[in-house]
């Protein structure tokens, strides 16, 4: 196609075809504005980005595979390989950087206006194939025994990969045997999970409703349900809650008894012991007493029995005037008096 392009060009009248080609005789380059900067060694490129930088100038992240219209020209020479330096300016701001080969390292590097984005790692540790550096080759072309080790090397190598790459050869074809079925099983499992994930959210949205909330709920894990059982158990007030608590109920306790609290403490006091009439204070009189104890006795008789704290008073009834040998025959009764009344006759 390219001996085509020159038949479809416009030749002027006055072209002289002496003058050379076209372009000569115009005055012009092929390269058109490109080239306008050619008499200074400097050729206009459509260049694009190796990596990810930062600009200098207004501190952006510019990304790998952004193009730029640069200034290519030519500043050294490695061996026989030509250096190249690209100049741009930044799309987002005034700021220019340069960008130069670096034909040793197989790399781009950074000159000025610009700094890059540290992605790099050793390619050694995920046993990728690195090309032999220049003292290696010169080493396997000049030394016959380093090149036979270095052969002895690699052969060991590639005996302890042939496990690794039959297994994955074995786990390909298994897989991969058949597309359909592999689709299949895939699009199955997919289907599961998301019926598993349309049920989980039906109850996160039942739950949320009941509870009045509107947050997103977080899936559970073992974590958070042990989490919730310890709750459970754990006292809803805290050592300090409780101990204010405490301090304040003795505060507010009343410095004296209460009368319900004395009658159960006398209670209390004597369930366990044996009472004694002496101990009760309860005294025998004699039957010679005058008629006026048997007045009284009776009088206390009639009145109805109030039982009182008070200590128990004890009146022992008299006969009117009974015989001797009554008297000495009858045994003497105890009558026990609770009244609250005392006197000094009792």
């Amino acid at each position: 196609m390219g001996e085509r392009k020159g038949q479809n060009l416009y030749y002027p009248p006055d072209y002289d075809p002496k003058a050379g080609g076209l372009n000569k005789w115009q005055g012009t380059h092929a390269l058109r504005e490109r080239a306008r900067k050619i008499h200074l060694g400097i050729l206009i490129i459509r260049f694009e980005m190796p990596y990810n930088i930062w600009c200098d100038g207004c501190k952006n992240h510019i990304g790998m595979g952004v193009r730029y219209n640069a200034e290519k020209k030519q500043v050294g020479m490695y061996y026989s390989t030509p250096v190249y330096q690209f100049r741009m300016k930044c799309h987002l701001c005034d700021n220019h950087f340069e960008i130069k080969t670096d034909p040793q390292n197989l790399d781009y590097e950074i000159v000025s206006g610009a700094r890059r984005q540290e992605n790099r790692w050793d390619p050694t540790q995920n046993e990728q194939i690195v090309p032999e550096t220049k003292e290696v080759q010169r080493k396997l072309f000049d030394d016959a025994m380093y090149k036979l080790e270095h052969g002895a090397k690699d052969t060991q190598a590639a005996e302890e990969a042939k496990p690794v790459l039959g297994r994955l050869f074995q786990r390909n074809d298994s897989v991969w045997r058949d597309d359909f079925e592999a689709n299949s099983r895939l699009r199955a499992q997919f289907r599961t999970r998301k019926k598993e994930l349309k049920l989980q959210e039906e109850k996160d949205n039942a739950l949320l409703v009941r509870s009045s909330l509107a947050v997103a709920l977080l899936p559970e894990s073992d974590n958070d349900r042990s989490m919730a059982q310890l709750m459970r158990l754990h006292s809803s007030k805290t050592i300090h809650e409780k101990d204010k608590e405490r301090r304040n109920a003795i505060l507010n306790r009343p410095m004296l008894p209460s009368t319900s609290t004395t009658k159960s403490a006398i209670v209390t006091k004597f369930a366990g012991t044996k009472l004694e009439p002496r101990s009760l204070g309860i005294v025998k009189r004699s039957a010679t007493s005058s008629g006026k104890e048997s007045t009284d006795l009776s009088m206390e008789e009639k009145r109805p029995k109030v039982p009182t704290t008070a200590v128990p008073k004890v009146i022992i009834p008299k006969e009117t005037k009974p015989s001797k040998t009554e008297d000495e025959t009858r045994p003497q009764l105890l009558l026990c008096n609770y009244g609250s009344e005392s006197s000094d006759s009792d």
